[in-house]
């Protein structure tokens, strides 16, 4: 594996901000009117009953870091919400954080832009991933009736406090595993907020002797909930026995997961001078972070890997070969994989389907054939995991017939999360009506369905550009009290913008994420930025580009790329542009470089054409 490094680049890093807000107007309304008028509905006070509302406090809170504003979530979640979800509807997934291998269990991304860490659990503050807690996910497999959990679940927000004092008065009592199977729970809802709650009350009523990993899961839900300002000075408070490894690689994921790169350095490196082992978790998150953000450091922790002898895991491995596909380096890609052979470790169906991805998206038809056909085994029958990642794998290579011949082996006795394949499968083919037909069997055979399962059939809505189901859609998702994510509103985005409807899908974007207090993708930003830059609205795209900037998302070349498209289409200087990234501590690659150049009115210019390409 060694053989792959490359040499990499100095280190930089990026400022965060965050930035407050309130309520919005009904969906009803949203989806009705246009842009301007939702505007100006909501800014004229109304007080029909569908729109009028209480101030609220600020969904958003700053917290300050040595100079640096941290985005704050302490509304991610609704605790005190019915979402109806049955344990095995819950969303996946939490942080982008490591998952070990035997505990990757969510689809395969698959689209060009996914990166393998997307669909990873955030193993911080779980102890059920961790080597000694074993005996505890044993019991936490019997823990699915729990009163505790009721208890919690049921509790409106704000009042878990009380709710879990008079549960106690009144004789109950839990154990360590079911504390655990209880925060498993409100994580998979990201009700962190409640969780975050639950796990105050438990260490202040010392009804357990707590260990690292509860402290440690204190300072995962604080930083998601608080920031990671806040976390970091809760860890100032921990008992100097119990600020461990742990304790510090938990912040470390989280400064990973808010892909904040001066942040993460500094930890790592505290890390070390505080004498703590170098562990394969801890490098895994550099690489993490480095994929996202400056692929050229990857060379240089895996120098620092060989260099201080800690092994590659499969997930190293699986961050490293999605790197390269990434860049459509499938001869780098392919070495890696022979490295890992070479080290003994054998793939599973994750990492699997990630190289097939790669081997899509490269045009290597044959060899993606190739390895569905291995993934598959000689009998699909007695290999029904690898049903949810074959569908969609074998959709986006156009065959239809695989798809059809896969689902008769699933749909007499459907799980949840081959249907949500099945959707999406069916989906890419173009066979809207079958992707119906399972979703709406869905509906009859598990009543309720958690927001994942129509966000699936609403992405489709979108690919197919049929505007007016995804409306109707939604309004039942509303009917129905299904929670809306950050997936609903990105599939929004999507449906609007593909209708040619931007100003709409900026509104939609803004309203709803204020309505239901979440922080909208960065991806669902970048749709609204790449279609007012195609047009040259350089207005509206500053606008789109301050919003990123506002709420955390800063650091990133292609959003500035995006906004020099803007000028470059409208045929604008960009003054001082090479300033505004300067003060962000932005280095551009080649390619932006070229585009500071073309929009430099002091610079002599190229053809657009050529530009562009």
């Amino acid at each position: 594996m060694w053989a792959l490094r490359r040499a990499g680049n100095p280190l930089r890093f990026h400022t965060q901000k965050a930035v407050s807000a309130r309520g919005c107007a009904s969906l009803e309304v949203l989806l009705t009117a246009d842009a301007k008028n939702v505007e100006e509905h909501h800014e004229a006070d109304c007080q029909k009953a569908c729109c009028y509302h209480k101030p609220k406090p600020p969904a958003f809170q700053l917290s300050f870091s040595s100079g640096q504003f941290a985005w704050s979530r302490g509304f991610s979640s609704q605790p005190g919400e019915n979402s109806g979800d049955k344990d095995d509807e819950l969303e996946d997934g939490f942080s982008d954080l490591e998952v070990p291998p035997e505990a990757g269990k969510n689809d395969a991304g698959l689209t060009s832009e996914d990166s393998s860490d997307e669909d990873a659990a955030d193993e911080i503050g779980l102890p059920d991933v961790d080597a000694d807690a074993k005996p505890e996910k044993e019991y936490i497999k019997r823990t699915s009736g729990s009163i505790f959990l009721k208890t919690v679940l049921e509790a409106p927000r704000h009042q878990l406090t009380s709710a879990l004092e008079k549960w106690a008065k009144d004789g109950n009592a839990f154990d360590r595993g079911e504390l655990y199977y209880v925060l498993l729970n409100l994580r998979k809802r990201k009700w962190y907020s409640k969780a975050l709650e639950l796990v105050e009350w438990v260490q202040k009523s010392q009804l357990l002797e707590l260990v690292e990993r509860d402290y440690a899961a204190r300072v995962d839900l604080t930083a998601k909930v608080y920031g990671l300002h806040k976390a970091e000075r809760y860890i100032e408070k921990i008992p100097a026995s119990h600020r461990g490894e742990v304790v510090y690689r938990t912040l470390l994921a989280n400064c990973v997961a808010a892909a904040n790169v001066k942040k993460s350095e500094e930890v790592f490196n505290r890390m070390k001078d505080l004498g703590f082992p170098r562990t394969t978790f801890s490098f895994n998150q550099l690489l993490l972070l480095y994929k996202r953000m400056d692929k050229k450091k990857i060379a240089d922790v895996l120098t620092m890997m060989e260099k201080e002898d800690v092994k590659p895991s499969l997930f190293t491995y699986r961050l490293l070969v999605d790197a390269k596909g990434l860049v459509g380096d499938i001869e780098a890609m392919e070495k890696v994989v022979e490295s890992m052979e070479k080290d003994g470790i054998e793939p599973d169906l994750m990492f699997n389907a990630t190289i097939a991805k790669h081997y899509i998206f490269n045009g290597q038809r044959e060899k993606a054939e190739t390895l569905l056909e291995s993934m598959e085994g000689d009998d699909i029958q007695k290999n029904r995991a690898a049903c949810k990642i074959l569908l969609p794998l074998h959709a986006f290579l156009g065959n239809s017939d695989d798809v059809e011949r896969i689902w008769k082996v699933c749909e007499d006795n459907t799980r949840l999360d081959e249907c949500l394949s099945a959707i999406e499968a069916f989906g890419k083919l173009g066979d809207v009506e079958k992707a119906e037909k399972v979703f709406e069997d869905m509906l009859v055979k598990w009543k309720t369905l958690s927001s994942k399962f129509y966000n699936s059939l609403l992405k489709v809505y979108a690919d197919q550009n049929l505007l007016d189901k995804g409306k109707e859609l939604v309004k039942r998702m509303d009917e129905n009290h299904v929670k809306f994510g950050t997936s609903t509103l990105d599939a929004l985005v999507k449906l609007y913008v593909d209708a040619g409807e931007v100003e709409k899908a900026e509104s939609l974007l803004h309203k709803l994420s204020l309505k239901n207090y979440i922080k909208p993708n960065y991806s669902s930003y970048m749709k609204l930025l790449d279609s007012y830059s195609k047009k040259g609205d350089i207005h509206n795209s500053e606008k789109v580009f301050n919003k990123l900037r506002q709420i955390g998302y800063t650091g990133r070349i292609r959003m500035y790329q995006l906004l020099l498209h803007s000028y470059l289409h409208a045929k604008a200087p960009a003054y001082g542009f090479k300033e505004r990234m300067k003060a962000d501590n932005i280095f551009p690659n080649s390619a932006l470089a070229t585009l500071i150049a073309a929009t430099d009115p002091f610079v002599k210019k190229k053809s657009i054409s050529d530009l562009l390409d």
